[in-house]
């Protein structure tokens, strides 16, 4: 059985936060107790969680995201010359509406030496038996959110000054995770998912960006950012439509990105939705290269605790196998499971069930997961 990624099982990276460690959130906030209290509250859950993985037969596991109150602004945020600003309203999504959470370009950007995601990574390597890995806010996130008048450094008002200061920022971030033994580095880019919704292209167009070099840019970001890495580092990609207390925030086929984001991203392990039919049909996956890379089709939902029917998830892989060799297919929930801390709508142990049915499945497609 093979011990390194790419895994025929896998999950994207967020899990539902226990009660308590969201408590110790809110007792920290209120002054109720110290940082160092929640540090050590947090590792006891999370030396849990990964315990947990590992017993439904994960071979790859994360730190559940639960030091963090998003996916991507926690990350954001800690970036030299990125802030996040409170403000206004929440973007909204179909019927819920984000935290007002808006990030500010305020200095030249740079990934300090010190980003304490780094620790977070090193935590879950000292507390695991399996293969460590950290899922990260992708190139495309720090463009995408950015409204133009939250730019403040002249330069960075040209489009391309921008995006090379963000793709140098995420390359120092690769061969930081790198140097401190990261083999397993993943980035969530969902706005790739989001260029492909007719509503979010013509917003974007609307001010003057163009969908499609949009598309074409935050590939070459990604590409540029990885494509110095030691051969034995793997990179995975994230994408949805949106994933906040069970709703989402966009719709659309694969088909406007494919063919970009297989050949041009550099990325070997693509996590792609595919739980419901917003994300389109199966058709995209004809882009897929023959060789090494590998998608994990989101089949099964973070949305809901209800199980996937087997047969249907068995049924979708000989249809996904029409178009890419089944060999480069693998199994993975369509999103986390709290892509904020506030999580979705289903429980903890639904949560173990659908992942220990994810592996159960791998194996029985694959013989290993």
């Amino acid at each position: 059985m093979a011990n390194t990624p790419p895994f025929h099982a896998d999950h994207v990276g967020s899990l539902l936060r226990p009660r308590e460690l969201a408590e110790a959130r809110v007792k920290n906030s209120q002054g109720k107790i110290s940082a160092s209290d929640l540090t050590e509250i947090e590792n006891q859950h999370i030396q849990y969680a990964i315990k947990q993985q590992e017993n439904v037969g994960l071979k790859a596991v994360t730190d559940g995201e639960y030091r963090r109150s998003f996916w991507h602004y926690d990350f954001m945020g800690m970036l030299t010359g990125l802030d996040l600003e409170e403000r206004g309203e929440g973007i909204a999504f179909a019927g819920a509406t984000l935290r007002p959470i808006f990030p500010v370009i305020n200095d030249h950007l740079d990934f300090p030496d010190e980003h304490p995601m780094l620790e977070h990574y090193r935590f879950v390597a000292e507390n695991t038996s399996v293969f460590p890995k950290i899922s990260i806010p992708g190139p495309s996130c720090c463009h995408f959110r950015l409204a133009i008048e939250d730019i403040h450094p002249p330069e960075y008002r040209d489009p391309e000054v921008l995006m090379n200061a963000i793709m140098l920022t995420y390359k120092k971030a690769v061969r930081s995770f790198y140097e401190i033994g990261c083999r397993y580095l993943q980035m969530d880019d969902i706005f790739f998912a989001y260029l492909c919704d007719p509503t979010h292209r013509k917003t974007k167009s609307d001010i003057g960006q163009d969908p499609d070099w949009l598309i074409g840019k935050y590939a070459w970001m990604m590409d540029q950012a990885i494509k110095d890495r030691p051969d034995d580092m793997v990179i995975g990609m994230h994408l949805c439509r949106g994933n906040f207390q069970s709703t989402h925030a966009a719709e659309g086929a694969y088909d406007p990105i494919a063919d970009i984001l297989f050949n041009q991203t550099g990325v070997d392990i693509f996590f792609m939705e595919y739980d419901t039919d917003r994300a389109g049909s199966l058709d995209p996956l004809k882009y897929l290269p023959k060789g090494k890379q590998r998608v994990l089709p989101g089949f099964v939902t973070t949305k809901s605790g209800e199980l996937e029917p087997r047969d249907e998830i068995l049924r979708r892989f000989d249809k996904a196998s029409q178009f890419a060799n089944i060999d480069q297919l693998g199994l993975a929930p369509q999103c986390g499971f709290a892509s904020t801390e506030e999580g979705n709508k289903l429980s903890e142990m639904d949560q173990w069930k659908k992942l220990e049915f994810i592996v159960s499945i791998a194996e029985e497609i694959w013989g290993e997961v």
